[in-house]
């Protein structure tokens, strides 16, 4: 049947009042962007005529402005899910003007297909190709893609020739059978093929296709400062340690790495330590660094969910997309960030931490336990079956106010159980097999920043009995006094004392 080619303001038209709405991508890379916009505009017309008009929104991960910041401030977000990462959205979520629910992302998929999470009436996404016989390819990225499309009732594409239909074999299509008796996931090396290189729908459910020229919304990367440099070098150092004492076979293993500047950074540091071995990447989120190592001969094969790069490296891996395509691979979440998967073949996986307390606790989303920042993302999916898995961060926030180590979390999204290395701009702190008092002895010799060093051995020293030595009426002191004095240093523990 014939494409039915409309404008984003006719698209909007089919999105109504209480829909729940799945969106193609993962960050800002391959998410939709002009029928985004249109909606949240006929959003603001409906409530200025006093008429409700809120959707709910699956996600493959974050998405950038012109989707989540632009319903956000439209107030045309009856529910959201799973991560998220724009200023207005938080607002939106920690005023609770909407409600939000976290989820690790390999979990979203399957657990829209089992019927958790009620219908999806509309799919929304963006592709580089639409075939009048219902063969969608994806742009930049996949998230739930091929979920959305098989559960909607509406599918509306996004054309957006800022994608060249040549990326068409970029991309592995596939959904797991479900439950009772799945079978295995044939994922057995990094460059393996489960699936097709398209969204094959039913073409009768296409209402309409807008044709864009749009590119993704694109923050880019800070550069290296001296503390994500020495994050990098303490990783690679690691790493390197780990080879030499057999833990890590000669030949490397995959590795996974979080979204952000830490973790561009550590690519970037693994790459230049001459004494790592040419190696592969199996992740969530492709970023700059990767590409720059493929191009170097340092990243032989990526897969991932997403090319989350800025546009100048979009750019010239589009300009020479022959050399490149046959070394990337895309793939839905639910592949990307399987357990199975991750498992099988024995991940080195990289997240970044917000929060860690001395026990080997990480906080990945809650800022003082009560306000969302982005979202546990696939770090749980990764951390919980990886090889080895790390959690870095710098040592200290807002001008050393704010200890990224503390005596208890004020959030847990991964406990002492998942975590086995923590690396900060100081060193290293290799977890595994210690007791909770050794784990802490360890964080606070080789993690934490100077200024409180001291004042976290003062804490343990507190004289608590059990296990675990966490004294429940001091554990959240730092983050009493960071809330009424703006600092987190020199907390006085004497009136905890026997």
């Amino acid at each position: 049947m014939a494409l039915n080619f409309i404008t984003a303001e006719e698209a909007a038209m089919f999105v109504n009042h209480d829909d729940n709405v799945g969106f193609s991508g993962f960050t800002p890379a391959g998410c939709p962007k002009v029928v985004s916009q249109a909606i949240a505009e006929r959003a603001i017309r409906e409530h200025e005529a006093g008429r409700p008009f809120q959707i709910g929104m699956f996600t493959g991960a974050s998405t950038g402005d012109r989707l989540d910041g632009a319903l956000a401030r439209a107030n045309a977000i009856k529910f959201r899910t799973p991560y998220q990462s724009n200023k207005d959205l938080r607002e939106l979520l920690n005023s609770r003007n909407t409600h939000y629910f976290d989820m690790h992302l390999s979990l979203l998929p399957q657990e829209l297909r089992y019927g958790f999470l009620g219908k999806v009436d509309v799919a929304i996404v963006e592709a580089a190709d639409v075939t009048e016989d219902g063969e969608i390819v994806p742009t930049a990225a996949v998230g739930i893609l091929p979920t959305i499309c098989r559960m909607a009732d509406r599918i509306i594409v996004e054309l957006n020739d800022k994608h060249p239909k040549e990326i068409r074999g970029i991309h592995d299509i596939a959904e797991p059978k479900d439950p009772p008796c799945r079978e295995a996931i044939a994922i057995y090396e990094v460059s393996d093929r489960v699936g097709l290189p398209y969204v094959k729908v039913d073409p009768k459910k296409i209402v309409g296709v807008v044709r864009t020229s749009e590119p993704n919304d694109d923050g880019g990367f800070a550069p290296l400062d001296d503390v994500t440099k020495s994050i990098g070098e303490n990783v690679a150092k690691f790493l390197v340690q780990e080879m030499k004492a057999g833990r890590i076979p000669a030949e490397f293993l995959p590795v996974q790495s979080g979204v952000g500047n830490v973790a561009n950074a550590v690519l970037g540091a693994m790459g230049d330590n001459p004494e790592i071995p040419k190696f592969q990447v199996y992740t969530e989120v492709i970023q700059d660094a990767v590409i720059g190592l493929m191009k170097k001969g340092k990243v032989t094969f990526a897969s991932g969910c997403s090319l989350s790069i800025s546009r100048e490296v979009i750019q010239d891996l589009y300009a020479n997309l022959s050399f490149f395509k046959d070394k990337l691979l895309l793939r839905p979440q639910e592949y990307s960030n399987h357990p199975e998967v991750i498992r099988r073949l024995g991940l080195i996986t990289i997240n970044t931490a917000l929060e860690a307390d001395i026990f080997g606790n990480i906080n990945s989303t809650h800022v003082l336990g009560t306000k969302m920042m982005n979202g546990i993302g696939g770090s749980g999916d990764f951390t919980r079956s990886g090889y080895i898995s790390i959690f870095t961060t710098p040592s200290t926030a807002k001008n050393g106010n704010i200890s990224a180590f503390v005596p208890m979390v004020s959030h847990m999204d991964h406990s002492e159980h998942s975590v086995k290395i923590i690396i900060s701009e100081y060193g290293i702190a290799d977890l595994r097999g210690k007791s909770p008092i050794q784990r802490a002895e360890c964080i606070i010799e080789n993690c934490v920043h100077p200024d409180y060093r001291e004042n976290l051995r003062e804490y343990l020293a507190l004289g608590v009995k059990g296990q675990t030595p966490q004294h429940l009426g001091a554990c959240f002191e730092y983050h009493k006094q960071f809330a009424e004095t703006g600092s987190m240093k020199n907390v006085d523990w004497s009136k905890f004392k026997k």
